[in-house]
């Protein structure tokens, strides 16, 4: 089955940048969404992370760095590329400071525009991975039982077999029971994979329990 195209979304006021740009990237083999303004952009924003945006700096109304604002306001993460004419030191650095992963000056060469696209969404199909896995952990941590999680939370923090039992009041075989049924719930060999969920799940931060 063939894999659909990456989305590539350009946001450019200038009409003549925009259709030519449009032709190279789809030439690449890239699905293209033109929009005229930022405001075009907020009205049907992309949906999904699979893409990135082509994103000019000066535009009238929302300039580009406002309208990368207003999607990260949105929660929208889909990576951002910067284009612009003009060699604006301050401007790139607060770009990059709010996440922008590349930022480019027109003219800008096939090559160069591809290996940032290119760099972009391998950086997105990263992140999206990361979360499909944290979800995937997350999961399997709420399959347990409520007294399941004490005995998590309290094993992830090193406590020993005795220290849980005399803490939650039951007894020592009861715990080993219950941290067997952990390990298989969690598809784990050992106490420090647990301690390596909860810390990729932010568990350590907080009490024990639910």
């Amino acid at each position: 089955m063939t894999s659909p195209a990456p989305s590539v979304h350009v946001v450019d006021d200038d009409a003549v940048f925009r259709v030519a740009l449009a032709r190279l990237l789809r030439a690449c083999g890239y699905h293209v969404t033109l929009y005229d303004s930022g405001d075009r952009l907020l009205e049907n924003p992309p949906a999904g992370r699979d893409g990135c945006i082509l994103l000019d700096l000066d535009m009238p109304g929302l300039n580009g760095l406002e309208l990368q604002e207003r999607l990260a306001q949105a929660g929208h993460r889909m990576p951002v590329i910067f284009l612009t004419g003009r060699g604006d030191i301050p401007a790139t650095v607060m770009a990059m400071r709010a996440g922008a992963d590349d930022f480019l000056s027109k003219p800008v060469g096939k090559n160069a525009l591809v290996d940032a696209i290119t760099r972009a969404i391998a950086k997105c199909d990263g992140a999206r991975a990361h979360d499909e896995r944290l979800g995937t952990l997350r999961d399997r941590v709420d399959t347990l039982t409520d007294r399941e999680a004490e005995v998590f939370a309290l094993v992830v923090r090193g406590r020993l077999n005795k220290q849980i039992a005399g803490e939650l009041g039951v007894a020592e075989r009861t715990v080993k029971a219950h941290r067997h049924s952990i390990v298989e719930k969690l598809q784990v060999r050992s106490s420090a994979e647990l301690a390596s969920i909860a810390e990729r799940l932010g568990m350590l931060g907080s009490p024990p329990g639910r």
